[in-house]
């Protein structure tokens, strides 16, 4: 859920020189400590290890509520009743869920974010598609000139293109290399 402030967030600290991170949509292109076959063994690993007791979980509800590495000893007891919901000082430091009711309203909020959160990522992905620049130049220039820059605006340069040339176009050799609006 933190995947769209953490485009907005790096995109916002490169320009105000806090750190030199690419955009979010040019981080594939970045060269790592090391190539990308091991990130991404290194991801699958530690991945399975979380999912593998998740699975373990539901398939034995209860048995993997104690801390695995540090046992019941260290307090860290998963203490959720429901399965992938584990609960416990690891889930919850601050108590916020003591009563079922608060569990309930917290779930569905956590739920409700998450589905925001992915909404949030595929509105980065069609912006960067529409306009090719990264979510506050659009803004910037968006506050610069509102009647110019706006969504109508975009998808009309998008969508709508000039007939006035179109041998210049890739539908010259469809509609010929006449001036003006094509018959229909």
């Amino acid at each position: 859920m933190l995947g769209f402030l953490g485009a907005v967030g790096a995109e916002l600290m490169t320009k105000e020189g806090l750190i030199d991170a690419p955009l979010w949509f040019d981080a594939g292109k970045t060269e790592f400590f090391t190539d990308s076959w091991t990130l991404l063994g290194m991801q699958m690993l530690l991945m399975s290890w979380a999912e593998g007791r998740r699975w373990m979980d539901i398939t034995n509800p209860g048995s993997v509520n104690a801390d695995p590495l540090f046992g019941e000893s260290s307090g860290y007891v998963c203490t959720g009743s429901e399965v992938g919901y584990p609960g416990g000082k690891w889930f919850d430091p601050l108590g916020l869920t003591a009563s079922k009711e608060k569990y309930e309203v917290l779930k569905l909020k956590e739920i409700k974010n998450g589905r925001l959160a992915m909404l949030c990522t595929i509105a980065l992905y069609a912006q960067y598609a529409a306009t090719g620049v990264g979510p506050l130049d659009n803004l910037g220039a968006h506050l610069a000139d509102p009647w110019n820059n706006n969504i109508i605006t975009t998808f009309s340069d998008a969508f709508i293109w000039d007939y006035s040339d179109l041998s210049q176009s890739w539908v010259a050799p469809v509609l010929g290399s006449g001036v003006g609006y094509p018959a229909l």
